[in-house]
C-alpha cells in the first residue's frame, strides 16, 4: 500500500441514524448488545393497508425540526431529512471546519437506491383523489434521489463535487468508494459520503413484498431477520443514513483531526446475469472482494473481519458464503463475520454506509457485532458468522461487502490507521 500521505485516505466522522439509534455511539451500543431494532411499523397502517408484512426497521424518535428548519424539513423527504441530521453529526465529530478557504475543496457523495417513495407515494395519492391542481411543486425536488446529497451541500454550504450514486442496495458503498477515489487522486481535499433511505411506506413494503423477498413473521419481528439461519423466510426492511468524513491523510494531519480508520481499498463490479438474483457461483462478488485485497496489496490471511452483505434470504447467503470460500480459501472458516442486518433490517441504498461504520467502529473497539437468531445455520452457509453473542476481537482489517439488485458488487476495506 501506498505510503505517501498524499494519497492516502482516512476517516475523520461518522454520523449516523439507524432503527437502533439517533447517533453513531447508541446504535453501536445497541449492535453490541445484540438488540434487535425491528418491530411493527408505526409510520402508517400496515395492517390497514392490507400488506403480508407489517414491520420494519424504523429510525424511531426521529424529529428533523430539532437538527434542521421547519421551512427546510417541510421540503425534504424524510430520506433527506435524515441524510442531512447525519452529515451535521459527521462533521461535527471530525471537527473539520467548512468555510471560503476550502468549502470548492469538499466533495458530498451520497447514495440512495430509491429516493423519496414516500414523497411519490403520497403524492400519487392526492393525484389521483383531488387532481392535478392539488399536486404539490415540491414533488419533484423532495422525490429524486439526488436530493440527499443536494441538501447536505447546500446545509454545509459545500461547492466541490455534488453527486447522488444510485446502484441499488450498493448505492452507498460506491458512494464511499468514489469518494476514496476523488480523494486519493488529489481531486478533493475532504468528502462527505455515505448513504440514506426511507422507503417504509406502502408503497415501499407492497413492492418488496411482490417480489417475495420479505420476512412474513408478524408474530415475531424481531426474529424475523436471521441471515444465514435455515430458517430465514426473506429480508427485512429498515431506513435511516449514515454518513462518513473522509479526508486525504494529509489534510487530516495538517488539522490536527482525529482519525478514526484508514480506507486503504474499493472493489466493485458486475455480475451482467439477472436483474435481482445474484449470479449462483457467486462469481460477482468474488471478483469484486479479489479486487479489493489486490488494490490494498493485502492477502486474506490479513481479513480480522467480514461484515457480510447478509440479507437473510435464501439464495443471498448460500452465493455470498461461496464467494467468501472462493477468495478466502482455508482462512474463510478462520475470518469472523456477521450481519448487522440481523438488527437494522435491510437499510437498501444506505446499508453499505452503515455496515462501514460498523467496520470502523469493530477496528476501534476490538469488538466484533454477531448475527442475531442465528439459531441453525444453514448447511451450505457453514462459516463463522458470530452467532447471537459479540466477541472481542483484535480487527486490524475490515473487510464490508455490498450487494445490490442488477448485479453491483462493491467492497470496502478499511484499516487500523498507522503512521506507517
Amino acid at each position: 500500500m501506498p505510503n505517501n500521505a498524499d494519497n492516502r485516505v482516512v476517516v475523520s466522522g461518522i454520523g449516523c441514524l439507524s432503527p437502533l439509534g439517533l447517533d453513531m455511539t447508541t446504535t453501536w451500543d445497541n449492535l453490541t448488545a445484540g438488540k434487535s431494532g425491528i418491530d411493527y411499523i408505526t409510520l402508517f397502517d400496515a395492517e390497514a393497508e392490507g400488506l403480508e408484512t407489517r414491520f420494519a426497521g424504523e429510525v424511531t424518535g426521529f424529529d428533523p425540526t430539532d437538527h434542521i428548519g421547519r421551512k427546510e424539513a417541510r421540503r425534504m423527504d424524510r430520506f433527506a431529512q435524515l441524510s442531512v441530521v447525519a452529515s451535521l453529526q459527521a462533521v461535527e465529530r471530525s471537527g473539520l471546519q467548512i468555510n471560503s478557504s476550502n468549502e470548492d475543496q469538499i466533495g458530498v457523495i451520497v447514495g440512495s437506491g430509491i429516493g423519496g417513495l414516500t414523497t411519490l407515494f403520497n403524492q400519487t395519492r392526492v393525484l389521483i383523489e383531488s387532481g392535478p391542481d392539488k399536486v404539490s411543486p415540491f414533488l419533484v425536488p423532495m422525490m429524486i434521489s439526488d436530493m440527499a446529497a443536494a441538501q447536505v451541500s447546500i446545509t454545509l454550504g459545500i461547492k466541490g463535487l455534488n453527486l447522488c450514486i444510485t446502484s441499488a442496495c450498493s448505492s452507498s458503498s460506491d458512494a464511499i468508494g468514489v469518494a476514496y477515489e476523488l480523494i486519493k487522486r488529489g481531486d478533493a481535499q475532504a468528502a462527505i459520503t455515505g448513504g440514506s433511505e426511507a422507503i417504509i411506506n406502502p408503497l415501499g413494503i407492497a413492492s418488496f413484498g411482490a417480489l417475495k423477498a420479505l420476512s412474513t413473521r408478524n408474530d415475531a419481528p424481531q426474529l424475523a431477520s436471521r441471515p444465514f439461519d435455515v430458517d430465514r423466510d426473506g429480508f427485512v426492511i429498515g431506513e435511516g443514513a449514515c454518513i462518513l468524513v473522509l479526508e486525504s491523510l494529509a489534510h487530516a494531519q495538517q488539522r490536527g483531526a482525529n482519525i478514526l480508520a484508514e480506507i486503504v481499498a474499493y472493489g466493485a463490479s458486475g455480475d451482467a446475469f439477472h436483474i435481482t438474483q445474484p449470479a449462483g457461483d457467486g462469481d460477482g462478488a468474488a471478483r469484486a472482494m479479489q479486487l479489493a485485497l489486490s488494490k490494498a496489496g493485502l492477502t486474506p490471511s490479513d481479513v480480522d473481519y467480514i461484515n457480510a452483505h447478509g440479507t437473510s434470504t435464501n439464495i443471498n447467503d448460500k452465493v455470498e458464503t461461496t464467494a467468501i470460500k472462493s477468495v478466502f480459501g482455508e482462512h474463510s472458516y478462520r475470518i469472523p463475520i456477521s450481519s448487522t442486518k440481523s438488527m437494522t433490517g435491510h437499510l437498501i441504498g444506505a446499508a453499505g454506509s452503515v455496515e462501514a461504520a460498523v467496520c470502523i467502529m469493530a477496528i476501534q473497539s476490538g469488538v466484533i457485532p454477531p448475527t442475531l437468531n442465528l439459531d441453525n445455520p444453514d448447511s451450505e452457509c457453514d462459516l463463522d458468522y458470530v452467532p447471537n453473542l459479540a466477541r472481542q476481537v483484535d480487527v486490524t482489517t475490515a473487510v464490508s461487502n455490498t450487494f445490490g439488485f442488477g448485479g453491483h458488487n462493491s467492497v470496502l476495506i478499511f484499516r487500523k490507521f498507522s503512521e506507517a
